[in-house]
């Protein structure tokens, strides 16, 4: 690498593509091993090294001792290892127990089922170890607390690092790498690097109030104080968040540019002025319940969007029961009033089932206005070979007007006369690839209409970087009629015995419940409860003489269909079921649900199964069973207690997981986020947004900003990039 002062005259600072294309062999400190270990951490170049961000710092002017450490307190601290030991507790669990020293005093640390940390911390280690201090048998100890090695028996560490605001790297078993060692190759990889190109100019900055890059970069990793740090990182988290909301801006402009989409009519929800002979009006005619003013809202914007020539491109988020349903049915009978095709695309056959079951009891006796009856199918990969022949040939002659589906509509041999509008339900579990193959089946030129459904609540920070290219509308009002649902944790015996009792009353007064298991068999390395064994355990305790039903994914179509008949007309008293029922089943009279081993279930799961109790009038249960093992676990079962909102479990979700899991099946093109945070940065990101979008309308696909471009073509996804910037 050249100085900093020699690429500073060339091109104003060292570009993130130079630092990309260097390898991090040139360092003087990368010995062989030290190589390794960064390649097992997945550090190759340069700007991987930089790029890997400290996970906290160590302030060594507020040192709190172990010695002065007291029982429930949250600390850090800096010991060495003095003792470390494991032994196995049968089967897979095993116990790692050190005794670790600061100077000061001792303290035990143990870790459960973690084996590896024997070979990690061992004795004469130097590390941090940030927990909680609890109390074991008199004894002071941390359990499993967050564990950063700082240096390894033998290394020097100089006392001068120690006495600063110390940058803490995310360390790993797998390498003997410090955060130590890092900060020497991070010292040097930035001494050589020198001054950074700015893709922020320097008005915009003294706008937005953010530090240089250059001064960024150095503080994020060597600052002198926690107001350095917090500015350093404020600055790096914006540059992330405004890449993604630029991406998403040039997607959405890239689109609108190539789009040619159709003119549908547009929904008329007056019943004084709409053509009675339309879908729309028969089904609003025969619907047995009025639409509420979410619903109503939320099909004006619809509306606007297929009334345009602009193909609609838009998320329809709705809490549990909200009425998302109804508003997919009549946009997909307006496009078919308009002479085009409609599909519905779910993740899973099962949901694909319930749907198709749905909506055809809603859509019986509608006819076209030349007397055709109006046709829908069910397409997934268990239709049968003829059955999927006669459909495939409807489909292309246009004798079928909406088709319900799983991936199954993405195969080659599917073509549309004409596909006018696709509804992808689920769509946190869909990429843009599979909305692209969906709308490529169109088989005609112009680009159908698209509304994408969730019935799991987004936080409003991560819907802004998932669905950033789209248009969001907002169910947020549950139809007339239906009663809250009142949650309890039993987290005794006693209660558990309560909740059971509760099935039985509920059973006794002519209602029905569920009965959810995690698995649908047993498994060795899973505790948890299986359907398989719940129903014979259940029928000779707690709902003996009651008649139970199972049902879950494994079960074949056929039988899985006759048992949730034998449900919905009361039949089965009570339905033991996986997650298979999580969306998509509506028995108003099933007013009472059980969940065994609720633990095992995230916030987002629950919420959804929950949901499937409260369909009607009736006063609704949901009981959760089960200890909670961990702090996050009480905490999402609490939550549950706590309120039947979605839209505020889903923050308290993104509190507990963050947004790598939330984001886990993201769009492309929307990069890693290394340091912000959607729990914590929705400010920056609102922010990131408005400067996105007025740096595209200033500077058309971002013209005249070299650097910006050039970034953005290197951190996104290959593909995403092409398709972005090929023009």
């Amino acid at each position: 690498m050249t100085s900093g002062a020699e690429q500073a005259q060339v091109d104003g600072g060292r570009r993130l593509r130079q630092l990309a294309t260097v390898h991090v062999a040139v360092l003087k400190r990368a010995t062989p091993k030290k190589l390794a270990d960064l390649k097992a951490l997945g550090i190759d170049s340069v700007l991987d090294l930089v790029t890997t961000y400290p996970r906290r710092y160590l302030d060594r002017t507020r040192k709190l001792d172990v010695k002065s450490a007291a029982i429930g307190d949250e600390a850090t601290f800096l010991a060495t290892v003095t003792s470390a030991s494991g032994r196995s507790l049968g089967g897979r669990r095993s116990v790692v127990e050190l005794t670790v020293h600061d100077g000061s005093g001792s303290l035990a640390v143990v870790f459960f089922n973690q084996p590896w940390r024997v070979q990690q911390l061992k004795s004469g280690t130097l590390a941090l170890f940030f927990g909680k201090v609890g109390d074991f048998r008199g004894t002071r100890q941390m359990t499993n607390p967050v564990v950063d090695v700082v240096a390894h028996e033998g290394e020097e560490v100089h006392s001068d690092r120690l006495l600063r605001f110390v940058p803490v790297y995310p360390s790993s078993g797998k390498v003997r790498l410090t955060s130590y060692d890092l900060g020497q190759l991070m010292g040097e990889a930035l001494r050589r690097a020198g001054a950074f190109a700015d893709p922020l100019p320097p008005l915009l900055r003294q706008e937005l109030d953010l530090i240089d890059r250059t001064s960024a970069m150095n503080q994020i990793h060597q600052p002198e104080s926690e107001h350095e740090a917090d500015a350093a990182r404020r600055r790096l988290a914006f540059d992330e968040l405004l890449r993604l909301q630029l991406a998403l801006g040039l997607r959405r402009a890239v689109l609108q540019r190539s789009a040619r989409g159709f003119t549908h009519l547009p929904i008329d929800l007056e019943t004084s002025t709409r053509n009675d002979a339309s879908l729309v009006s028969q089904l609003l005619d025969q619907l047995p319940f009025p639409l509420t003013g979410a619903q109503m809202r939320v099909l004006a914007e619809v509306s606007g969007d297929l009334s345009q020539s602009l193909p609609m491109h838009r998320l329809l988020q709705g809490d549990v029961g909200s009425g998302k349903t109804i508003i997919a049915l009549l946009a997909l009978l307006s496009v078919a009033d308009s002479g085009s095709q409609g599909a519905l695309m779910v993740p899973t056959e099962v949901l694909a089932e319930q749907h198709a079951q749905s909506l055809r009891t809603l859509v019986a006796g509608l006819v076209h206005k030349d007397g055709r009856p109006f046709c829908l199918e069910l397409l997934t990969g268990r239709t049968r070979v003829a059955e999927r022949r006669r459909i495939l040939e409807d489909l292309r002659t246009g004798t079928v007007d909406v088709v319900v589906g799983t991936h199954a509509l993405l195969t080659g041999d599917v073509a549309f006369k004409e596909l006018g509008l696709a509804v992808i339900d689920e769509q946190h579990r869909f990429g843009v690839e599979q909305r692209a193959a969906l709308k490529d089946r169109g088989g005609q030129k112009r680009d159908p209409d698209l509304l994408v459904m969730t019935a799991t609540p987004i936080p409003r920070t991560a819907a802004m970087v998932l669905f950033g290219d789209l248009d969001v509308s907002v169910l947020d009002e549950l139809p007339p009629g239906r009663t809250p649902i009142t949650t309890h944790w039993a987290r005794t015996d006693l209660e558990e015995l309560a909740a059971w009792a509760a099935v039985r009353q509920a059973i006794d007064r002519g209602e029905q419940a569920y009965v959810v298991c995690p698995l649908v068999e047993g498994s060795d390395r899973v505790a948890a409860s299986a359907a398989t064994q719940v129903v014979d355990e259940l029928s000779a305790t707690h709902l003996v003489d009651l008649t139970l039903g199972l049902v879950h994914g494994q079960m074949k179509a056929d039988q899985r269909r006759q048992t949730m008949e034998a449900f919905r007309s009361r039949e089965v008293q009570v339905l033991i079921a996986t997650t298979v029922i999580e969306v998509g089943i509506d028995v108003p009279n099933a007013t009472v649900m059980v969940i065994l081993d609720a633990a095992h279930f995230g916030i987002a799961q629950l919420h959804q199964l929950r949901g499937r109790v409260g369909r009607g009038a009736l006063a609704s249960t949901c009981f959760l069973l089960g200890e909670a093992r961990t702090e996050d676990a009480r905490t999402r079962l609490e939550a549950m207690e706590a309120t039947t909102d979605g839209f505020a479990l889903a923050e308290v979700d993104l509190q507990l997981r963050g947004e790598g899991t939330i984001l886990g099946a993201r769009q492309k093109g929307t990069s890693d986020l290394r340091l912000a945070t959607l729990a914590t940065d929705g400010d920056l990101l609102v922010l990131a947004r408005d400067v996105a979008a007025q740096l595209l309308v200033d500077h058309p696909f971002l013209s005249g900003l070299e650097v910006m471009s050039e970034e953005l073509r290197l951190l996104l996804d290959e593909d995403e990039a092409e398709f972005l910037f090929k023009s």
